[in-house]
């Protein structure tokens, strides 16, 4: 299984399940991060994180916890 948090800087990839439940899965969907969409990873910090990601038009920043729960392919 690859999450969010495994991708290399420049690569694009495809969400096909987020883990977690609760506020945090709600939270992860409220910022446009849905089974189906692309995620395009920009960069990664020098300690892994955040990363930052171009979701649906928009820059986002997700701290590596939340980037495990997604899973793409």
């Amino acid at each position: 299984m690859n999450t969010l948090k495994d991708v290399k800087v420049g690569e694009t990839v495809k969400v096909v399940k987020l883990h977690g439940e609760g506020a945090v899965k709600r939270r992860i969907m409220d910022m446009g991060i849905t089974r189906g969409v692309e995620i395009f990873v920009r960069k990664v910090a020098p300690l892994g994180d955040p990363v930052e990601v171009n979701v649906r038009g928009y820059e986002l920043s997700l701290r590596k916890a939340d980037a495990e729960m997604i899973e793409v392919e």
